[in-house]
């Protein structure tokens, strides 16, 4: 990734660097339309938006003055390396009184060291402090 955006020159990104934009598996936004869906030439896999997509999306919003969006943007480019099974697993482990903190660490330790999702694994940590101080964690 090349490009660092800017909201009053590049955004809509779509309409004004659609170049820029690429699902997962390389695709260009362009090629995502009926016609090559019904025809098989485009699949889920081909549907999905990519890091780089979502990091535009970042700066965009950080030149709008929106860090916190910017923020979220990141989070979800960092997901985007980890497989959705895992994502849905991870989801039901963070609902209330289901993981214990030991658990829920080692979560945060997978999506620092097997995925690289650093912003993530420190939300896990935060959530498992947070856990504790409200008593929210299963009892072992």
């Amino acid at each position: 990734m090349t490009a660092k955006l800017d909201a009053i020159k590049d955004y809509p990104i779509y309409e004004k660097r659609p170049e820029l934009i690429k699902t997962q598996t390389g695709k260009s936004v362009d090629e995502i339309n009926i016609e090559n869906i019904l025809s098989g030439k485009i699949t889920p896999e081909d549907c999905r938006i990519s890091a780089e997509t979502l990091e535009y999306q970042a700066q965009i919003q950080e030149s709008f003055g929106n860090p916190q969006v910017a923020a979220n943007f990141r989070r979800a480019a960092e997901m985007t390396r980890i497989p959705d099974d895992r994502i849905l697993q991870i989801y039901n482990c963070m609902r209330p009184h289901v993981s214990t903190k030991e658990e829920l660490l080692a979560i945060a330790e997978e999506l620092e060291t097997q995925y690289q999702a650093t912003v993530n694994a420190s939300l896990i940590r935060e959530a498992a402090t947070v856990y504790e101080e409200r008593h929210m964690l299963r009892s072992e």
